[in-house]
Order: structure tokens, then sequence, then C-alpha cells
């Protein structure tokens, strides 16, 4: 008796994985949760997440957020072929950002730190920033 022939019956699904669970041990195999997988260091999600943590203001990480996703689409090792601006910011040069950090290459919270810092410096805010990007497409 296959698993599905023996699942097809369940009604709930309670009822289901405690079929499948005993079908799984008749058949000598054990069934396990997988643990929920945390975003990978470097990946973009983990960089969205740590920038709503840092920015914290709802506005401004909405602006920074619009900036990010057209300039590297939140991957920390983004690099423009030609120019050579690097990171979630595409800093140019990307060396720049060693002022935040000296792990500046890979870790998205010291990129966020600079191109946070550089966008109140030159534009008052992420969103000053955001304003000087739709005008211009670029920051």
């Amino acid at each position: 008796m296959s698993v599905s022939t023996v699942l097809r019956p369940a009604t709930t699904p309670k009822k289901a994985l405690a079929v499948a669970a005993a079908a799984a041990t008749a058949a000598g195999t054990l069934l396990t949760a997988t643990p929920a997988q945390a975003a990978p260091e470097n990946s973009p999600a983990r960089s969205q997440a740590v920038a709503k943590k840092m920015i914290g203001e709802r506005d401004q990480y909405r602006c920074f957020a619009r900036i990010v996703d057209r300039e590297s689409d939140w991957r920390v090792t983004a690099t423009n072929a030609s120019s050579g601006a690097y990171g979630l910011v595409q800093a140019l040069p990307g060396s720049k950002m060693a002022s935040a950090g000296r792990d500046w290459r890979t870790n998205p919270a010291t990129q966020i730190k600079w191109g946070m810092r550089y966008m109140n410096n030159r534009y008052g805010s992420p969103c000053g920033a955001w304003r000087f990007w739709r005008a211009n497409g670029w920051y």
C-alpha cells in the first residue's frame, strides 16, 4: 500500500498527517519537520530586514528602499560594470564605504549606515535623495 493510497481517505489535514506518519513508520521512514531557514547572510531579504530595523522611520525607509530597488536590487555585492559603483547604494568608488566599516564589501548594515549618512548629508534625508533620483535618474 502506498502513502498516497493511505492519504486519500483522510478528511482533515490533522488526520492526513497522522496517517502519513503511520505509513512512513510502517515503511521504515522518518518524517521530521524542517526548521524555517534564516535568510542567507547576503540575501536581498536580509538586507531589507536590516534596513527596516536600522532606518526605523517608515517613510524614510520607503524612500531608501525605492532607491536601492533601482540601484542594486538589494544585492550587497552589486557592481556597475561601466562605472564601478558598488553595493546596495552604488557608492562610487565602493571603497568610500570603508568609512562606515572594514566589512563594507559584504555587510549590508555597513552599506546601509554609509548610504544613510550620504543621503542625509547630501540630500537631507532618504526622501530628499529619492526626490532627486526621480528628477534625474541618479542620486
